[in-house]
């Protein structure tokens, strides 16, 4: 055996290394330099931290191997018959440059390579040849190329991290009592009816195997077992309760999904300590295309991302193409938050909503799996891409779904950045830190001559691998175009909410629910307080849920003397700041509605997108009237009515016709009013009206009104506010009256008793120093604030946990002693406790009492 190439010291710019095997079916760029020769025998895991690809293996730092020849391989690795050709480098001696150069690169005048040397353009740019689409076993070979593990290994560390701090918030641990307490008459919305919840000590060990299996996943412990532990109650929980789904929530469980199949404990891991055979390995290519589609060749240095989170961010502005969100009506009022105060320094805030917020969305969403997708712009789609999921943290209630994102933009740079990054970190802090060599052979791997034998060929594993990839991509790709199979879940918006990557691209506001039922036996009308027996609001924009809320409301009402009952909802909505107008056929009991996963719902009222072009027309009315005066907008169908009443605060309340012809019915009065295009009426305070749409087309009014009560109480409260600026600076010298003399001391314990206006006037004077108080408090008493928040959720999580566990082990105690553990676990022992107003009670034990009057809208 005999070296046939050596390498000599040179400065990282004085030229670069070619390494290929002697039959030239592959090369690829080494390093721009070196630092020390290695002699054959020396086991390339024991260099120094390496950057390129010698053949089918990944080399790091800047060594340079000195290739031999023969059919014994070296201890360590298994190249064989590989040459180091130098070029470009002047102080290499002669004699050490190889005596044959098989594969050297010729150069052009221009200084181009030239011939199959260089490569074609799509293997540059994609990072594979048409070639390696050509056959199934070509197919396989590529999707299971060897791949260092260490990316993917970070990003199992991240999600799992972020997973385990997820649980006890988002997904609910820390209220799971609220949400599953025993014996409550709830209504729940599963996707399958057949779905139930366990009972609460159950609810508790379910969510405990998922923390635990996420914490297993973090670590990479027991690897596969803890993926399988957190994914399936993870898809329990989510599947049990459609309300909560959203985008963020339906992907992680497709992360986690993607992760079991995955080999990320190879790098990393408790598995790899306790596993030579795991530790340090090699891991199929198709485990991050699957992930992000990265695919890289060992010559260009290429990367091709089309797989899962490629798939989030370009449908995602595929979604945003729509009409609505390129006009600028899907976030419209996004533009208040300050964090786009900066923008309104050159722009308006209709211009900031329509540029920033609508149209820099749009193109991010385009634009983000691309800019990640090359080496050029990647840079530049980290910095959009963050900056992007950083306000996305502030401005909505989204969990981890930022810090996720974050987490798995690095999956689109080279898959051993983290060991480069630990070869430039101290030596005595690379100790700590994951390993920094290089990867060792796998059988998850197909490896081409010169490595493992048993590898050379794609086996039933290798093309199961393949097959699972192709399969999940296309399903992936399809389900978000899938709503022509599942029709019944078609409303307004097509499918199910939280799979279609449409992420705000449709806002809604509820202005008018009324829930009607009727005594099947004896014909009694009543109604509902909307919401009752549910612990949700988003029934009521879809068909299916409100079908699910329909049949549980015939099945509790009967406890109430209500038989046989039939359920009607009359439910106004406006989308994207459209007229507000019907969704669901008041006219249909719901209970008998015949409803579909495969078919149009029949009972659905379409979306008068005839009226979208009067929006502009709606925005000029609105910014025409003063501060005071509110208005509302409503469109309704021939032959249907809208039953409302004008409450007594509202003094100053008129309907006036905007297009088509309607009657309006004054009950009390007993009178009738037809009104045309352009015409207006006054409707008197505290009655009820009914306005009939008597034209053959949609009829479209608007409510004006101005809230009286609201509007005498401001002056007075402004009235007090200036005589005590007035008091304070010396300017009013008269005494103040005795009922006045809070607002200058406050409520005195036995004083005299302030009048009602006083106690408002100084509940929002308290309320508003409060909010300027934490406004302005330092960053380190609001990092303060923040985290024992955090604290407590996961306090109360931990005990509640344990409480139940007891429970299932031990056996429950007396209610005295378990109604003592939960109010211990309720105490915020780190922070004063703040008082909230209290929610509606879903459970109410009487719901049909606090409304026996029709529902009135909320002006």
């Amino acid at each position: 055996m005999a070296a046939s190439a050596g390498s000599a010291r040179a400065s990282p710019s004085s030229g670069r290394l070619r390494v290929m095997p002697c039959d030239g079916e592959r090369r690829g760029l080494v390093s721009e330099g070196w630092r020390r020769e290695i002699s054959p025998w020396d086991r390339v895991e024991e260099a120094p931290a390496v950057r390129g690809v010698l053949g089918e293996v990944e080399i790091y730092g800047f060594t340079v191997m000195v290739t031999f020849e023969g059919t014994e391989r070296p201890k360590g690795h298994g190249l064989v018959g590989l040459e180091i050709l130098v070029e470009g480098v002047q102080d290499v001696p002669s004699n050490q440059r190889s005596r044959e150069n098989p594969g050297k690169v010729h150069k052009d005048k221009a200084g181009q390579t030239s011939g199959s040397r260089q490569g074609s353009r799509m293997g540059k740019l994609l990072g594979f040849e048409w070639t390696d689409l050509s056959s199934w076993r070509r197919l396989v070979t590529l999707l299971n190329r060897p791949t260092d593990p260490a990316s993917l290994a970070v990003f199992r560390f991240a999600f799992g991290f972020l997973m385990v701090l997820d649980i006890p918030q988002e997904r609910g641990l820390s209220s799971l009592d609220r949400r599953y307490l025993d014996g409550l008459d709830v209504c729940r919305f599963p996707l399958l009816d057949a779905l139930r919840p366990l009972p609460l000590d159950w609810m508790y060990l379910v969510y405990t195997i998922m923390f635990l299996g996420a914490l297993g996943m973090m670590l990479g412990l027991c690897y596969r077992i803890s993926c399988v532990l957190s994914l399936l109650p993870y898809w329990y929980v989510f599947l049990l309760d459609k309300t909560s789904w959203n985008n963020h929530s339906y992907l992680y469980g497709l992360l986690a999904f993607q992760l079991t199949f995955t080999d990320a404990n190879h790098y990393w891991s408790v598995d790899g300590l306790l596993s030579a055979r795991r530790r340090n390995a090699h891991v199929p290519l198709w485990n991050y295309t699957v992930l992000r589609g990265q695919v890289r060749d060992f010559r260009t240095m290429r990367y091709a991302s089309t797989a899962a989170i490629f798939i989030v961010y370009f449908i995602a502005g595929v979604k945003k193409l729509d009409a609505d969100w390129v006009e600028g009506y899907s976030m419209e009022y996004l533009s208040r938050h300050w964090l786009f105060s900066p923008f309104k320094l050159v722009l308006s805030e209709e211009l900031t909503s329509l540029l920033v917020v609508h149209w820099c969305g749009l193109l991010l969403d385009l634009s983000a799996g691309f800019l990640l997708f090359f080496d050029a712009s990647r840079p530049v789609g980290f910095l959009f891409v963050s900056y992007f999921h950083c306000m996305n943290s502030q401005l909505f209630s989204i969990g981890m779904f930022p810090y996720v994102m974050l987490a798995s933009s690095p999956l689109f740079c080279s898959p051993e950045w983290p060991r480069r990054l630990v070869s430039h970190c101290p030596q005595r802090l690379q100790e700590l830190l994951p390993l920094k060599v290089a990867p060792q052979p796998s059988t998850s791997c197909v490896y081409k001559r010169g490595r493992t034998k048993g590898g050379q060929k794609p086996g039933l594993r290798h093309q199961l691998g393949a097959a699972f990839t192709l399969l999940y991509l296309l399903e992936q790709l399809f389900l978000p175009y899938s709503h022509f199979l599942t029709q019944g879940y078609n409303n307004w918006t097509n499918g199910l909410y939280g799979y279609s990557w449409d992420m705000m691209v449709h806002s809604r506001s509820h202005q008018h629910v009324k829930i009607t039922y009727r005594d099947g036996r004896t014909g009694e009308l009543g109604y509902l307080n909307p919401g009752v027996f549910t612990q949700s609001r988003r029934w009521k924009d879809h068909a299916d849920m409100l079908k699910q809320y329909a049949t549980c409301l015939s099945r509790l009402l009967p406890k109430y003397n209500v038989t046989e009952p039939q359920i009607y909802f009359d439910i106004w909505v406006s989308i994207n700041d459209r007229f507000q107008q019907r969704i669901f056929d008041p006219r249909v009991d719901i209970v008998q509605a015949t409803w579909s996963p495969f078919q149009p719902t029949p009972w659905l009222q379409p979306l008068l997108m005839d009226l979208s072009p009067w929006r502009a027309k709606l925005q000029e009315i609105r910014s025409s009237l003063d501060n005071h005066t509110e208005v509302v907008f409503i469109a309704d169908f021939p032959g249907l009515h809208l039953e409302n009443f004008v409450s007594e605060d509202l003094g100053n309340t008129s309907i006036q016709l905007l297009q088509g012809e309607v009657t309006v019915e004054l009950v009390a009065e007993q009178r009738n009013q037809t009104l045309r295009e352009g015409e207006k009426m006054q409707l008197p305070a505290g009655e009820y009206h009914k306005v009939y749409t008597v034209s053959p087309s949609p009829s479209c009014y608007m409510y004006i009104y101005v809230n009286t009560t609201e509007l005498a109480l401001e002056r007075d409260l402004a009235y007090l506010q200036e005589l005590k600026e007035k008091v304070e600076n010396g300017s009013e010298t008269g005494p103040l009256p005795p009922e006045l003399q809070p607002l200058l001391e406050g409520e005195v314990k036995g004083g005299p008793e302030p009048t009602p206006l006083v106690q408002t006037f100084l509940r929002r004077q308290q309320r508003r120093q409060e909010i300027e108080r934490r406004r302005n408090a330092p960053f380190h008493e609001r990092l303060l604030r923040f985290s024992l928040r955090k604290l407590y959720v996961f306090r109360r999580s931990f005990l509640m946990t344990c409480i139940s566990l007891r429970n299932l082990v031990l056996g429950r105690p007396s209610l005295e002693q378990l109604a003592q553990e939960v109010t211990y676990a309720n105490l915020r022992p780190f922070e004063p406790v703040e008082e909230s107003p209290s929610n509606t009670d879903s459970s109410n034990p009487n719901p049909l009492e606090p409304h026996s009057d029709p529902i009135h809208s909320e002006f």
